[in-house]
């Protein structure tokens, strides 16, 4: 069950820099353009133009 978006922290562009130096560190220094990583960069900078 998932959680109502109103529960949910907005993403931050200090969340996106901690899972993009996840990724990178797992995937030897590459960041998907289609990954997790990316999804989120796109949700914190709408987050920012919006708010």
């Amino acid at each position: 069950m998932s959680k109502s978006k109103s529960n949910q922290a907005p993403m931050t562009t200090k969340a996106v820099a901690r899972i993009q130096s996840g990724e990178a560190k797992a995937n030897g220094g590459q960041v998907s353009s289609k990954g997790f990583a990316a999804r989120a960069a796109r949700a914190a900078a709408n987050n920012n133009k919006n708010g």
